[in-house]
């Protein structure tokens, strides 16, 4: 007699096991190709947090403290180096020297910051330091002074600064200090609009940014498309 289990003709079960198989594959190739897109993920993600802990970082500008060199809106990458020059556009942590006047912070933008914010959300990491983007009008050790009518200067020589809008003096109210060894005086390029390191001289600390506070340079605009370019 023929077993009811199985087909006539195939007393072992062949069939029935081949069909059980061939019913699974399609749920091992999904099993598989869930595995590899979580492995995909996880290593994008490890890319990810290394080009933003060693190389860069795209920031967005919600403010007109920089115009006209950056504008309000735009979005540029800034570049992770120890190297600061005086002149230099830069973006840096001011949680404990600028936050308490302008709370106008430059948040990580694009892919990499929302990424990076998930990740940091689920792990409860605090990202709640306040950037901001601004040049380095004096390194550690210079003595840099400014009046209304002689403008920007540093160590005793006059600071071109083409970079002020038309018809914008250098500074409303006159400074004169020295920037301790390890320090940064910033200066917004927008000075009417700009609350820098003049807003800071009767503070603790004087306005001066320590060197560790920089994140980097400000190399690239992004967006908007017609402005792609050097941040110059």
């Amino acid at each position: 007699m023929t077993d009811e289990a199985t087909p006539a003709g195939d007393p072992a079960g062949v069939a029935s096991r081949r069909e059980g198989v061939a019913a699974a594959a399609p749920e091992r190739r999904r099993r598989r190709g869930f595995r590899r897109l979580a492995v995909e993920i996880g290593v994008a993600l490890v890319l990810v947090m290394l080009v933003r802990a060693l190389l860069a970082q795209s920031y967005f500008v919600p403010s007109a403290s920089m115009e006209p060199t950056v504008m309000t809106g735009d979005r540029v990458v800034v570049l992770k180096t120890t190297t600061v020059q005086r002149g230099d556009l830069v973006v840096f942590d001011g949680t404990d020297t600028f936050a308490a006047a302008d709370r106008s912070p430059y948040m990580s933008d694009g892919i990499i910051g929302s990424i990076l914010g998930g990740v940091a959300d689920l792990l409860g990491v605090n990202l709640g330091e306040q950037d901001f983007l601004k040049r380095v009008a004096a390194t550690g050790g210079q003595q840099v002074s400014c009046t209304p009518d002689g403008g920007l200067v540093v160590d005793g020589e006059s600071v071109a600064e083409p970079y002020l809008a038309e018809g914008v003096a250098a500074c409303e109210d006159p400074f004169d200090v020295t920037v301790p060894e390890g320090h940064y005086f910033m200066l917004g390029d927008n000075r009417p609009e700009s609350a820098d390191s003049r807003a800071h001289l009767g503070s603790p600390g004087g306005g001066m940014v320590p060197e560790d506070d920089v994140v980097g340079t400000v190399e690239l605009r992004y967006w908007p498309l017609g402005d792609v370019g050097p941040v110059d």
